[in-house]
């Protein structure tokens, strides 16, 4: 589905990734985590199209994408929800999703008939119908975050890209986010999460990739990097008991 071939960047005097290759199968999650600075969310601006590699290539379902604009990737089916909130905040949700429609060509948003009933199952779908009149400001963080991939999924994205959608929510969101994420899975989608609640990744994620300093440092199911002499290193220095 997602593929990327010994991607590096350098940003002035800075080299930021390198030599990152990776894949991610359909309807696999994979969850991308190291420390701060690693080099996570700038791997995202990468595959969404905000930043160009150095060197390297980005594959989706076998299409270079490496220098396609981030508009034409989200045609594309690749779609980013940001740590920060982008939502209309004085909108209400039901608008939120409606206007995630406006992305997609004509002739896509007329095949989908009733939009605003789809709206409606779209907000049920991650519990938020109850609220699809209120103004989205009004809303948690943790509801704010649901919004957020409830507008995804209208706008008909297959790849999702969350950046952080724990930070700053409840414990209550918290499991609602994850109970969305795995019924991303169930529809077939395509998730990459970058998360620091390590509890949170174990829970939804197919297999993990850690980054260190920009490069791909460990890789394998949740368990199996959780319980690594090198996960520990990375986020508490040296082993004492080596």
């Amino acid at each position: 589905m997602l593929s990327l071939s010994h991607i590096s960047l350098t940003i002035g005097e800075h080299r930021i990734l390198s030599d990152v290759s990776c894949s991610i199968d359909e309807g696999e999650i994979v969850g991308l985590i190291g420390p701060n600075g690693s080099g996570k969310t700038t791997l995202f601006n990468v595959i969404s199209g905000f930043l160009t590699p150095t060197h390297g290539t980005v594959h989706l379902q076998g299409s270079d994408i490496t220098k396609l604009s981030s508009s034409r990737r989200a045609q594309m089916g690749i779609g980013r929800v940001f740590q920060n909130f982008g939502i209309f905040r004085e909108m209400t949700l039901e608008e939120n999703v409606l206007i995630a429609l406006e992305a997609l060509p004509k002739a896509d948003r007329m095949q989908r008939g009733n939009l605003r009933k789809l709206a409606g199952e779209t907000l049920d779908m991650v519990g938020l119908q109850s609220h699809a009149k209120q103004k989205a400001g009004s809303l948690s963080g943790g509801q704010m975050r649901l919004l957020e991939i409830a507008r995804t999924l209208m706008s008909g994205k297959e790849v999702f890209l969350l950046d952080e959608p724990t930070a700053g929510v409840s414990p209550k969101m918290t499991q609602q986010v994850a109970d969305l994420i795995l019924q991303l899975k169930k529809q077939g989608k395509t998730v990459l999460v970058v998360e620091h609640d390590l509890p949170f990744i174990s829970h939804v994620c197919d297999r993990v990739i850690v980054m260190d300093v920009g490069r791909v440092a460990l890789t394998g199911k949740p368990d199996e990097v959780k319980k690594s002499k090198e996960l520990r290193e990375l986020y508490f220095g040296a082993d004492p008991t080596t």
